[in-house]
């Protein structure tokens, strides 16, 4: 009887309804990826047998990063009014939609070169469009689902997820393409998109106190922290959410760092495969299995950079405890552009590498969980402005490596990789990431 009392009265413990709902943002971030790189693998045989030039082909390919590009703070925005439930769901099954689309384009003879370059690069625009939201969407939902101080390891494990779907991609799409040709390979493809939007929409709710499943303590747990740390904000004078992002300064400053950051992130991504084949020598096969490993390598960084982080943050506050990951991740990086750009061994370079790519993921959660909390319940737009500094800075990376390594070689255009690090490091120790925008919207 004693004991059963006892029972009784003994406080329930958290559920884990956040977790699942982590598990469906990491598999809309695969999902994502999954969707979204498929003309760069399908590129051979959609140019033969659409009868588009190499020249063609570089103006579609250029449509999506300037959609993706320009619809991240609108994207986010929108989904701080319509709710990440909505938001999520939406821009998922648009995905779908996007590459049935591409696969319904005409054979060559049935339009002129000229009309499917234009419709191609008016889809891949939309495609990117509607892929610009993600993230900026997943770490609004971030934010609302795990406590203050929690963010940056559920971060980290999307961006583990979105390389898992690059995997995937790189791995499926030539195998469907060989077997069934890259109109039915797409169309095989696009009902990802259906099911994660349907399975999200099902189980997600945009706020811990709207889902059925999660109990009082879980709530209570997500919300330990939040009065606190508000009341650091200023107050909002009537200002509009998206106004106050653009004019706050660590808002801007974070958004600076992160550029610097995606600068080295483009280094590996656009031109580690090009840079080990074309100027250390190694084979395509070898190359590619290197390519590989550098992608793993990003993955496990990205998962544990984020669980340092939080633990930091439960340690030492915010601010520090978003500061430190970034400054080691980046300070590391510089120091191992700089080995890859002096080493005489093609091996230990490539090696020094994918270390680099390893330590610059590491500083992904810790980024994404300071511009959360400085966005606060206004984190879609604070991650939309996050990752156009991100998307604007490979425009830039395409432009300035390829001219520096032409002119002065690839020395000079992997140190400049490094330049880029130390100033993402020393960017970030201006920014606190415990003053948040006004909440009082």
């Amino acid at each position: 009887m004693n004991s059963a009392v006892t029972a009784s009265a003994a406080p329930a413990r958290p559920t884990f309804v956040r977790w699942r709902i982590l598990v469906l943002l990491g598999a809309l971030s695969f999902v994502s990826y999954l969707l979204r790189g498929n003309l760069s693998i399908a590129a051979p045989s959609m140019m033969a047998d659409l009868g588009l030039s190499e020249g063609q082909w570089g103006w579609i390919m250029s449509a999506f990063p300037l959609g993706y590009a320009l619809f991240q703070f609108a994207g986010g925005v929108w989904g701080g009014r319509v709710g990440t439930r909505k938001g999520l769901a939406v821009i998922a099954l648009a995905w779908s939609l996007m590459i049935a689309v591409t696969a319904a384009l005409p054979g060559a003879g049935a339009a002129s070169a000229t009309t499917l370059v234009i419709v191609l690069m008016l889809i891949q625009f939309l495609v990117g469009a509607a892929h610009a939201p993600v993230f900026p969407l997943v770490a609004a939902s971030i934010e609302r689902w795990f406590p203050v101080g929690g963010w940056a390891f559920p971060n980290g494990l999307t961006s583990s997820g979105l390389t898992i779907g690059l995997a995937v991609t790189a791995s499926a799409l030539p195998w469907l393409i060989g077997t069934i040709g890259w109109r039915a390979g797409f169309l095989v493809l696009a009902p990802a998109g259906v099911a994660v939007a349907a399975l999200w929409w099902w189980y997600a709710r945009d706020r811990p106190e709207q889902h059925a499943g999660a109990n009082a303590a879980e709530a209570a747990l997500i919300a330990a922290g939040r009065d606190a740390l508000e009341r650091n904000a200023a107050v909002a004078g009537g200002e509009p959410a998206w106004r106050r992002v653009l004019r706050n300064r660590d808002a801007l400053l974070v958004t600076l760092s992160y550029a610097c950051m995606n600068f080295v992130f483009f280094v590996v991504f656009s031109w580690g495969y090009y840079y080990l084949v074309k100027v250390r020598g190694f084979s395509e096969q070898d190359a590619g299995f290197l390519t590989s490993a550098q992608w793993l390598a990003a993955g496990i960084g990205a998962a544990l950079g984020g669980w340092a982080c939080d633990r930091l943050c439960r340690r030492l506050g915010l601010r520090r405890g978003c500061r430190w990951p970034i400054i080691v991740g980046m300070l590391a990086s510089a120091l191992l552009l700089l080995g890859v750009a002096l080493h005489p061994d093609p091996m230990v370079a490539a090696v020094l590498l994918g270390l680099c790519f390893f330590f610059n993921q590491t500083t992904e959660g810790p980024y994404w969980a300071t511009s959360t909390a400085i966005g606060g319940r206004h984190a879609g737009a604070a991650g939309g402005l996050l990752n156009t500094g991100a998307n604007l800075m490979g425009f830039v990376n395409a432009l300035l490596l390829a001219g520096l390594a032409e002119r002065f070689g690839w020395t000079l255009a992997i140190g400049v990789g490094a330049a880029f690090a130390v100033a993402g490091a020393v960017l970030i120790l201006f920014v606190r990431a415990d003053r948040p925008v006004a909440q009082d919207d």
